[in-house]
């Protein structure tokens, strides 16, 4: 279904109500079971299929008379079956010993820059694919020696199935599970490196912010408040919400939904979810389950939650214990890279409609100013003595005034004016000073 939602400035911007199954996807993209789980299944229903077919051949192949081929087959498979003796009994030692040292490099990364990161491991399609071969690998390697006959030189009239296929795929599997292996310890590397994490951040946050549809700054919905909805189940952050239900379910019934809470709001129960304006309230079974409360913040309808990561990685580097003004730089330059979207984009209240346009959900987000403080507010009150991120920062700000409308420059020159007077409160002398406010977009280059 899709709609329009007007901007501000008088354009249409139009988008589309994400998919119901978005949150699904995204639920399981944050998990680590899902992958390797299927994978297991997928294993052994690739085994039934080969070995059936193995056995068909080796039947055709008595019918034709053909016991020369069926022996060499046979000499074939009990010289693979060594090679699948030998993944048997080594893939579980390689996995753990690969996904130990791979958790100490994640422990590392998560230490230097911030926690949020671990999430990067765990969402890594190549973490992800790597582990479900290798168990994969090992499952179908311990099915295959099964569908081998007894003895070292088994009767060939006797002889009902030579895992010829099995095998085959087998040694595949293990040239598969290197490639993956080379290519997995090259992106657990990169995850020890600043300018890759960050990157992945920022891209993540600025692939949510685009798919925010555009908000247009009007009045909530002027029915009164006919119900509100609380929050039931356990405590914890507004991770994402099922947009495309919340919006049936309010066509279905004649209203107008409004989510109280922003993604990554804390919610204990009790805390209100949804005011339901214009008619009747839906019932609970037709609402139950569209707003997902979760441990952890989730990126995919929060982009607020991947300026916070670069926030945190900045302050990170620019405490005492740390005192990395570079790392803080890079971080500006995201930030900055972030904010250069953002600027341009319909900040506003949320208008969801169903497929004839009228608005069924209503659903706060940051605007342009609580994105502007987040960014910057706290890296300023720590970067004040440090020459290489005020020079960043001015530089930053100087750039994203001259892309800023007149209306959206006014939370940028306050934050200017307050680096500023910090500097010239912290900083003893006028040529430091002078040298701290000069605007450097590589801080000291």
């Amino acid at each position: 279904m899709s709609g329009k939602s007007v901007p501000s400035g008088g354009s249409t911007h139009v988008h589309r109500t994400p998919p119901a199954l978005t949150s699904l996807r995204e639920r399981l993209r944050d998990t680590f079971w899902f992958a390797p789980t299927a994978g297991l299944v997928c294993a052994f229903a690739l085994w039934w299929v080969l070995s059936e077919l193995d056995t068909r051949i080796v039947a055709h192949l008595k019918e034709e008379g053909a016991y020369r081929e069926l022996g060499d087959l046979l000499a074939f498979a009990v010289d693979a079956r060594t090679i699948v003796t030998t993944v048997s009994a080594a893939m579980m030692t390689f996995i753990g010993v690969v996904f130990s040292i791979s958790l100490v490099a994640v422990q590392m990364a998560s230490g230097q820059l911030t926690p949020r990161v671990v999430r990067i491991f765990v969402r890594s399609r190549i973490s992800k694919l790597t582990l479900t071969v290798f168990l994969a690998t090992f499952a179908f390697s311990l099915l295959v020696l099964t569908s081998y006959e007894g003895g070292a030189e088994p009767d060939l009239r006797r002889v009902t199935s030579v895992p010829l296929l099995q095998s085959l795929l087998t040694l595949g599997l293990v040239g598969l599970s290197l490639i993956l292996f080379v290519a997995y310890v090259s992106s657990t590397l990169r995850l020890m490196q600043v300018g890759p994490v960050l990157d992945h951040i920022t891209r993540d946050s600025l692939r949510a912010l685009v798919r925010q549809p555009g908000g247009a700054a009007a009045e909530p919905p002027r029915e009164p408040c006919a119900a509100q909805l609380v929050h039931h189940g356990r405590a914890g952050v507004v991770r994402d919400v099922a947009v495309a239900r919340l919006v049936r379910s309010a066509r279905r019934h004649g209203v107008v939904l409004r989510l109280v809470p922003r993604a990554g709001d804390f919610v204990v129960p009790g805390t209100p979810l949804l005011t339901v304006h214009g008619g009747p309230t839906p019932p609970p079974r037709a609402l139950r389950g569209t707003v997902s409360v979760g441990v952890e913040r989730a990126l995919h309808q929060d982009p607020a939650f991947g300026l916070r990561q670069l926030v945190d990685i900045a302050l990170r580097a620019l405490s005492p214990s740390v005192h990395d003004p570079t790392t803080a730089v890079q971080c500006l330059d995201r930030i900055v890279q972030f904010l250069s979207v953002a600027v341009t984009l319909p900040l506003a209240t949320l208008h969801h409609r169903d497929r004839r346009g009228d608005v069924r959900l209503v659903q706060q987000v940051p605007g342009w100013a609580d994105l502007v403080d987040l960014a910057f507010e706290e890296i300023r009150r720590c970067a004040a003595d440090s020459p290489q991120v005020t020079r960043r920062l001015l530089a930053g700000l100087d750039d994203l005034l001259l892309l800023a409308s007149d209306e959206r420059r006014k939370p940028l020159l306050r934050h200017r004016a307050l680096l500023v007077e910090a500097v010239e409160r912290t900083v003893p002398g006028a040529a430091g000073r002078a040298f701290a406010l000069r605007p450097d977009r590589q801080g000291i280059g």
